[in-house]
């Protein structure tokens, strides 16, 4: 069987990130990779599901809710830090007791 070879850039953290995961579980990054291929060819496709997830948000619907409610924001009072904390203290009592 003749072989061919490989080549591919990717971002530093994510290969060792990556390789860290595999090798958790007894693989190398290149016995992972050729699982892939060989996935791919059984399946006459990506080995796994490509679809959006139903409540994907666009960077521009993001930004454009992130604006909105920055302009909800513009006429509140300013608060302090204690009234900050206090807030912050309300919320944690009224969850514990739930």
């Amino acid at each position: 069987m003749s072989q061919s070879l490989i080549q591919l850039k990717v971002d530093s953290a994510l290969k060792n990130e990556v390789e860290e995961i595999y090798q958790s579980i007894g693989l190398d990054l290149s016995t992972a990779v050729k699982m892939f291929l060989i996935r791919s060819k059984l399946v006459r496709g990506l080995p796994f599901e490509t679809s959006l997830p139903e409540n994907f948000v666009t960077h521009q619907q993001a930004l454009d809710a992130f604006e909105g409610l920055r302009k909800q924001a513009e006429n509140l009072p300013e608060m302090s830090l204690e009234d900050v904390n206090a807030e912050i203290s309300a919320t944690r009592a009224e969850r514990k007791a739930r």
